[in-house]
């Protein structure tokens, strides 16, 4: 698996998408945000980790856009 920083990962054995920050030999250094908004840092094997792709569903921050009467875009947020 060929990863780079950035790139959205998940534990082989599931749980949250986590972003990769740095990759040393066959150790993953990576970041995610838990379920009360604290943000966590950790180092993890390689062979823990498998790729993912975030779907415009998948991502609780996702703007919308939207026309007013007038014909102008206008930026909504979801609701999460």
């Amino acid at each position: 698996m060929e990863l780079k920083p950035g790139d959205v990962v998940i534990l082989k054995s599931g749980g949250h998408p986590i972003t990769v920050v740095e990759i040393d030999e066959d150790k993953v250094e990576c970041l995610w945000m838990g379920t009360d908004g604290d943000l966590f840092r950790e180092t993890l094997p390689l062979v823990a980790l498998e790729s993912t792709e975030l779907g415009p569903e998948d991502d609780e921050e996702e703007d919308d856009e939207d026309e007013d009467d007038d014909g102008d875009r206008k930026k909504k947020r979801k609701a999460a």
